[in-house]
């Protein structure tokens, strides 16, 4: 039995042109591994005759190489993959073999190059388009087969798919003995990742980094999905190239590993991207191989340049250093002018503003404590969609809310939503920098009322609390007529009289009021800043105890 891309391959057709052929012969629900039986065969090779025709002397686009990028969860053996593929000696070289830093490769199979972009993680995988770069063709997404689906591996399908990019699954680490491949392709189901061979969609290939079984099945099937994807590229088309990864070497100077998507690339030309610019002094493959031009499809390092690229940036061909120059000048006063304005937050209360021009989607990552929660709340948030907002989860998962949560929201214009889970320090930091709105909820209700009123343009400005300080309770004194005393010392930030108060005892909450007094020594004071002792007064709870943490806040409109 023939199966359809082998056709594909003998007819020297695509095998994207192959399945409509199919479809115009009334044979449905064939993939590019579906088998053909010999009538089918002898049907097909009369049709591709019959629609064969007559080259013409039009220009005919040039295909070039996939971008693949592996994806998965830490240490389901990523780089050890593509260091067999590759046959180097990248993953001894780094720390506890997880890659390290972004950068770019090739291989070569049955005379056809792949191009493997190492990220180390799929945060950087989404960062890079946060910035406007779509850089990946296809997502490898590499499933330790003793270990199965973890958190990292949901997160990269959703990243994958939220990048709209084909995901071709690799089941690694068949030769251990707890290896349970078809244990992670019932995983799969559940994410509508169902392997051809059960009936599916999803290209799913078993592996050894260790052994190497497996991996000439898995770079045929690469090459079949970028078949499928009739990739092309045009060498002498206009110049266009992605920053992969930048680095500042000490003889030589700034250095940039570009992407080339369009165009060619040649020593002496004149480049342009962001506030960086040059002429190309010298070219350099991934092999460190000197190269004098370079065309679609391939990684590049690239000396002569002002300054390092910035992973994500585009680069472009100018005809002279001056305009090079003056156009890099304007970014810069750009970023100067930007760094002032940030660039517009999604939030939910601007949702409403953005629906009444069109039809909007409401994308959200959604964090909760738990999976039920999780499931519940995706029915819920599903059923709320109208006509006029699209309501689309990106991703879900459970536990506090991180960074990949917020790049993920920055590079799909969404928000975050929390549901009785916190939010780690860096990731607020991180979404203060990229603009990214997260919402934290406690009762559900709240959360379905807030979405329905920024649907209807109802929402009402939102605050938040932060804390402003920590106060460590060394002594009790009760007062008669003023109440209970904390004798304290801050430890961390300032206490202002007027703010709330949350009473910890260990790691449990068991009061909370406002500072409604603030005593040094026998003087009230508006506020005690840190390495001062103080007397505190929390009005709504007087059972403050010796040894109890005081947290001061104060509320501020975020929204």
């Amino acid at each position: 039995m023939m199966r359809v891309y082998q056709l594909a391959r003998r007819l020297n057709l695509s095998t994207g042109k192959l399945l409509k052929l199919l479809t115009s012969l009334g044979i449905e629900a064939k993939s590019s591994l579906s088998s053909l039986s010999p009538k089918e065969v002898r049907q097909l090779e009369k049709l591709a005759l019959k629609k064969r025709k007559p080259s013409l002397k039009a220009k005919k686009p040039l295909s070039r190489a996939p971008i693949v990028t592996l994806l998965g969860h830490v240490d389901h053996g990523k780089t050890s993959l593509l260091d067999a593929i590759r046959q180097t000696a990248v993953a001894k070289e780094e720390v506890g073999g997880i890659t390290q830093r972004i950068g770019a490769s090739e291989a070569e199979f049955q005379g056809k190059k792949i191009v493997f972009i190492d990220t180390p993680g799929h945060e950087a995988f989404t960062a890079m388009r946060a910035h406007g770069a779509q850089v990946t063709d296809i997502a490898v997404l590499v499933i330790a087969a003793d270990d199965g689906v973890m958190p990292q591996t949901v997160e990269a399908i959703d990243h994958a798919r939220a990048a709209k990019v084909p995901i071709v699954v690799a089941v690694n680490k068949i030769d251990k003995s707890e290896a349970k491949s078809d244990q992670v392709k019932r995983q799969l189901n559940k994410y509508d990742l169902t392997p051809e061979e059960w009936g599916g969609k999803t290209i799913c290939v078993e592996v050894s980094a260790l052994t190497r079984e497996g991996l000439d099945g898995l770079l045929e099937m690469i090459l079949l999905e970028a078949e499928m994807l009739e990739l092309t590229g045009d060498p002498e088309g206009d110049f266009k190239a992605v920053v992969i990864e930048g680095e500042m070497d000490r003889q030589k100077g700034p250095c940039s590993t570009l992407l080339i998507q369009e165009g060619s690339l040649k020593i002496g030309d004149i480049l342009v991207g962001g506030a960086s610019f040059g002429k190309v002094r010298a070219l350099v493959n991934w092999k460190g191989k000197k190269l004098k031009e370079a065309g679609p499809s391939t990684p590049v390092r690239v000396w002569g340049l002002s300054d390092i690229g910035t992973p994500g940036g585009i680069f472009r061909k100018v005809e002279s250093e001056r305009k090079a120059r003056q156009l890099a000048e304007e970014v810069r006063i750009e970023e100067r002018a930007k760094s002032l304005t940030k660039r517009d937050k999604i939030t939910l209360e601007t949702l409403y503003q953005e629906q009444v021009k069109e039809k909007k989607a409401l994308n959200i990552i959604l964090k909760t404590d738990t999976q039920g929660s999780l499931k519940a709340l995706r029915d819920v948030l599903n059923n709320l969609e109208n006509e006029e907002v699209k309501i689309n989860v990106v991703h879900g998962g459970i536990g506090e809310v991180n960074k990949s949560d917020v790049l993920l929201a920055a590079a799909s214009k969404g928000i975050v939503i929390s549901f009785s889970v916190g939010t780690f320090s860096e990731s607020l930091t991180l979404a203060k920098d990229e603009r990214v709105d997260i919402r934290s909820y406690q009762v559900i209700y709240e959360m379905i009322d807030d979405i329905k009123k920024s649907m209807q343009g109802l929402l009402e400005p939102r605050y938040e609390e932060i804390e402003i300080g920590e106060v460590e309770v060394r002594e009790i004194f009760r007062i008669p007529k003023v109440g209970v005393v904390a004798g304290s010392y801050i430890t961390v930030g300032k206490v202002v009289r007027g703010s709330k108060a949350k009473i910890f005892r260990g790691d449990e909450i068991v009061g909370e009021g406002v500072v409604s007094g603030l005593k040094r020594f026998d003087k009230d004071v508006s506020e005690v800043l840190t390495g001062l002792e103080c007397g505190v007064n929390v009005e709504g709870f007087n059972e403050v105890r010796k040894g109890d943490l005081i947290k001061v806040y104060e509320t501020k409109r975020v929204g």
